[in-house]
């Protein structure tokens, strides 16, 4: 693995947007903690976004975990990455949320349509509940439904929150589905290879950073 300190030099400056901005808000008064809304996905996905997580600060708290119900995974995963963050910040919370998956692997499209709709009726009570500052997700299937219904909160005036998206280092010439949807919604869409900086000329291109 490589040293976290040049990726936290590189994804930091994305990440702080949002409380540069909650500081022109709040002038003259403490900037609060950030509510973080994380995606996490089974495979590498969840590993990739804890890597990211290790280099922020304490004001990301709270944390919110979201992930798919059929998930067996993640949740040890994220239990044990937040009890070693609890050695740093005492001060450390979290939660863990599941929702029904909303694409399973090698799934037809015409049903993944049905699964991602009943996937975004528990997905925006929740992402209501939560009103997150800042969601970052890396691509499961999991993230559409949740950016979706941000998007919705956000539409509505009931919340506005920033998406950052970072492409999963296993994608080097095409975005995957998540990326290809997400591509024209996330506020910062970032990729970690420079030909999907070519084909996608939105994005932020910062090298490889998990």
């Amino acid at each position: 693995m490589e040293p976290l300190l040049p990726v936290a030099l590189l994804l930091l400056p994305l990440l702080l947007v949002p409380l540069a901005l909650l500081a022109r808000r709040r002038r003259g008064r403490r900037t609060p903690p950030l509510r973080l809304l994380v995606v996490a996905g089974s495979g590498g996905h969840t590993t990739e976004i804890l890597r990211l997580l290790s280099c922020l600060s304490e004001s990301y708290s709270p944390r919110h975990y979201i992930f798919a119900d059929s998930d067996k995974m993640s949740e040890a995963k994220i239990r044990s990455f937040e009890q070693k963050r609890a050695e740093t910040f005492s001060n450390s919370q979290f939660t863990l949320d599941r929702i029904p998956r909303s694409r399973e692997v090698r799934q037809s499209w015409t049903s993944s349509v049905v699964t991602t709709l009943y996937s975004l009726l528990y997905s925006l009570p929740l992402t209501y509940k939560l009103k997150p500052d800042l969601i970052l997700c890396n691509g499961p299937g999991t993230c559409v439904p949740v950016c979706i219904s941000a998007l919705l909160l956000g539409l509505l005036g009931i919340k506005r929150a920033i998406i950052v998206y970072v492409e999963s280092i296993c994608r080097v010439e095409t975005l995957s589905l998540s990326g290809k949807i997400l591509y024209y919604f996330s506020d910062y869409f970032i990729v970690q290879w420079p030909d999907l900086k070519e084909k996608y000329p939105k994005s932020v291109y910062l090298g490889r950073i998990v």
